[in-house]
């Protein structure tokens, strides 16, 4: 899928869509997010399963990688791989430059 970058090579998109990934996660997971929209979603989760979810950046990173997966891989094989390594890739940034608990 072209995103419209021009003649950028194939693994950009795949580059972009590891950092996009990382930066929702780590939105969701970790900060207020603008006009505290996403303190208000913590807030409307508490007590139910889906808040421990949205409290982990590398749980956050799996579901959040399946929308760029599907639009750029060509078939489910594909998919399913860059799923895993866009995934992996957001957690790894996570892992190299997040907080230590």
């Amino acid at each position: 899928m072209d995103l419209g970058f021009g003649s950028e090579p194939p693994w950009f998109e795949a580059v972009l869509s590891v950092l996009a990934v990382w930066r929702l996660a780590r939105l969701v997971a970790r900060e207020r997010g603008p006009f505290d929209l996403v303190s208000r979603l913590h807030v409307a989760a508490a007590g139910t399963p889906l808040a421990d979810g949205l409290a982990c950046v590398h749980c956050l990173g799996v579901w959040l990688a399946v929308l760029p997966a599907a639009l750029l891989a060509p078939g489910w094989v594909a998919g399913l791989l860059l799923w895993l390594a866009v995934a992996g890739g957001a957690s790894a940034i996570e892992l190299a430059v997040g907080e230590r608990s």
